[in-house]
């Protein structure tokens, strides 16, 4: 049957699940299964502990707080869309998704894609603030201007997001299977049958936007952290201000990282085969989650001063009780 009478055969959704197939060629799925579970299990906790942390003391109602405690939030929801599915395959071994799930954890993941990248950029313009004009940071950026920005970043993902769904949700499929690990845009495209081009504008654009846009508005936020740095009178205060940043640029790092490794493989004409897609993917989506919780509980002093503190106070409960 050629490609135009399946077009003919198939217009609207034909398919009420699909089939995850990324990992039917590993040999150890149970071992990579438990990786991610442990993975997604760390997240949870860091990204949670961060949450409660900041929610329930107020004296970390501050600007720089709140977006770690908005980073935590896109963390989890970002991991858990994909996490979930991957678990699901590997430990459970149910591979079947229904097509309308499949559609919302599509939409959760990159709405988390995302919110992740505006929420780096948030959190980058907060520190060059800080750094810039220390005197006046907390008349510029106030907790009620970081709220309206924060909603800002999270409309702009629920809009665009809307369209990318809608879009996937009027394509004709062919084939219940998703050839890769989890649901997302490219693989609900490439599970049409469609010619898969024309969908990758809407794609590209957003790309364009937020790796270069937005990465190269964080790199410059970052060289005029740098000169301000070496500005500074004593190194003292070069060395508090390098803690400061120093966490920023970890985090930023571990989210670009992946997606420029994999846009630069691919500009230079190497070809990835499906296995190394995968697990670039899959590295890209779990790191910077994994990352963000653990960097901001072990270099942000309020914060591991105030996780010691817990867990002190536990500690001695425990012995009272014991005892």
């Amino acid at each position: 049957m050629s490609f135009s009478e399946l077009l003919v055969n198939f217009t609207g959704k034909n398919v009420e699940e699909f089939t995850i197939t990324g990992f039917d060629h590993l040999s150890h799925q149970k071992l990579l299964g438990f990786l991610i579970f442990i993975t997604y299990f760390l997240v949870l906790l860091g990204s949670g502990t961060n949450i409660c942390i900041i929610v329930t003391d107020r004296r970390l109602h501050t600007p720089m707080y709140l977006l770690i405690c908005n980073l935590a939030v896109v963390d989890i929801m970002f991991t858990t869309s994909v996490s979930t599915t991957m678990i699901s395959v590997l430990l459970a071994e149910v591979k079947t998704i229904s097509y309308y799930s499949c559609i919302s954890r599509m939409y959760i993941y990159n709405l988390g894609d995302i919110t992740e990248c505006l929420a780096l950029s948030l959190m980058a313009l907060d520190r060059t603030i800080a750094i810039s004009t220390p005197l006046r940071y907390h008349s510029i950026l106030t907790n009620t201007r970081l709220f309206l920005l924060i909603t800002a970043t999270w409309l702009i993902g629920l809009g665009v997001m809307g369209v990318f769904a809608a879009q996937v949700d009027s394509l004709p499929y062919c084939q219940p299977i998703i050839r890769y690990v989890f649901c997302d845009y490219p693989a609900m495209v490439r599970a049409a049958c469609v010619n898969p081009e024309p969908y990758w504008i809407l794609p590209t654009i957003l790309n364009l936007w937020l790796i270069g846009g937005q990465f190269i508005f964080i790199l410059l936020s970052y060289v005029n952290l740098i000169y301000t740095v070496l500005r500074l009178p004593n190194n003292e205060s070069r060395v508090q201000v390098f803690n400061t940043c120093i966490c920023h640029v970890i985090v930023v790092s571990s989210y670009f990282g992946p997606k420029l490794v994999s846009g630069l493989l691919t500009r230079i004409g190497v070809k990835l085969n499906l296995t190394e897609r995968n697990a670039l993917l899959i590295i890209a989506t779990l790191l910077p989650s994994l990352i963000n919780p653990t960097v901001y509980c072990l270099k942000t002093k309020e914060i591991r001063k105030r996780l010691v503190q817990i867990l002190s106070r536990k500690r001695t409960v425990f012995k009272i009780i014991s005892n």
